[in-house]
């Protein structure tokens, strides 16, 4: 019909997390570089999700669904959520009938399951994007109409997989290919001739890890070789002890401890962050493990112990295989296995031949490889 709007090329659907909107970002990113227009490309996503701000600030349209994810247990809270899961469905129907999208990339979610299952219903070619070893629910769900599954680790439960790697952002590309360590830290004001540890765990942290990071800055007080940029999270910033309150970037209250310490509420530039890094201390996130082994940077991993099928253990795996990082548990992690296994790497001169192998295990070329699946299926 002459008065009808254009198809979009794709229709990225999924989010929640940083961990599924970046790769999506990232695969989008692509498909401009490679000619698509920027109107081509949209998004659907949750109203809670950080799609909501993340993707129009990277300047592409999206659509929010109602609604949010179905907990693993028996609540009331599940009730709400389950209708909302209908709501977003219909909506998503709704979507996918007015825009016609010549191929839906599912990148995990809540608002995946409902995209997806939207594409299956008007037979809109489907491609699934998993992020972790262990697909999600909505990726298992959805995975068996898709052409084809995108994984980022060999041996990802998804049928008709191809291991792509995980999608990492651009500007982590950038930083990584010409990876300047003395400018990030300049940047980030950090002393150029000392150990750069960072310590992050998402935008909300991990307690865990928080508590023994700043168990471990008071033992570290008096060392003139370290520094320590912790991002706290959103959820422990507000209960921060008195050394992460301290206005200035030396911890502790002789006149002879040395230590860097900055602590940070969130960080808008990971890409800055990583370059400056010697070794981070991290959970083992899909997005992490993949922007970690890009730049090159050794790891100390502390799976999430309630993650969907123990996933980021899996996804720890290829690193700690590669020796690449270690991994501790989140029940055994605490200021000592902190500390023990920061300074052990420290001192045996291991971090260079680390920041190799995480290198070796790296896949730059990620959101490529998915964007050619995506040119390859479209309808």
């Amino acid at each position: 019909m002459s008065g009808s709007p254009p198809r979009p090329f794709v229709l990225i659907a999924g989010g929640g997390t940083a961990g599924h909107v970046l790769p999506g970002l990232a695969v989008a990113a692509e498909l401009v570089d490679r000619g698509h227009a920027t109107g081509d490309i949209q998004f659907v996503g949750a109203e809670r999700g950080l799609e909501a701000t993340l993707v129009p600030d990277a300047g592409f349209e999206i659509t929010l669904l109602p609604g949010r994810g179905i907990q693993r247990r028996l609540t009331l809270e599940n009730v709400a959520a389950a209708l909302g899961l209908v709501r977003a469905v219909f909506q998503a129907l709704g979507l996918v009938r007015r825009l016609r999208p010549r191929v839906v990339l599912a990148v995990g979610g809540f608002a995946s399951a409902a995209g997806a299952l939207a594409a299956i219903v008007w037979r809109v070619p489907l491609v699934v994007a998993e992020q972790n070893a262990r697909a999600g629910a909505s990726n298992r769900l959805v995975g068996r109409f898709a052409r084809t599954c995108a994984v980022a680790f060999e041996g990802t439960d998804l049928p008709r997989s191809v291991v792509t790697g995980n999608p990492v952002r651009a500007e982590v590309l950038a930083a990584a290919v010409d990876r300047d360590v003395a400018a990030a830290r300049a940047t980030l004001g950090v002393p150029d001739d000392r150990t750069m540890v960072t310590v992050f765990a998402g935008s909300l942290g991990a307690r865990s890890i928080n508590r023994a990071t700043w168990s471990a800055a008071e033992q570290w007080s008096d060392r003139e070789d370290l520094a320590v940029y912790h991002v706290i999270g959103a959820r422990d910033w507000d209960d921060r002890p008195e050394i992460a309150r301290r206005d200035d970037d030396v911890i502790g209250a002789g006149s002879g401890e040395r230590l860097w310490y900055r602590p940070v509420r969130y960080e808008e530039h990971m890409e800055t962050v990583l370059a400056a890094s010697d070794l981070a201390v991290c959970r083992a996130g899909g997005t992490s493990v993949a922007e970690l082994a890009v730049m090159g940077v050794p790891a100390v991993l502390v799976p999430l112990p309630i993650a969907t099928r123990d996933h980021q253990r899996a996804n720890a795996g290829p690193l700690v295989a590669a020796g690449a990082a270690v991994l501790i548990d989140d029940d055994r992690f605490d200021v000592g296995s902190m500390v023990a296994a920061v300074d052990s790497m420290v001192a045996d001169g291991a971090l260079a031949r680390m920041s190799d192998a995480a290198r070796s295990a790296g896949r730059p070329d990620a959101a490529a490889a998915v964007a050619d699946l995506v040119e390859r299926h479209a309808g």
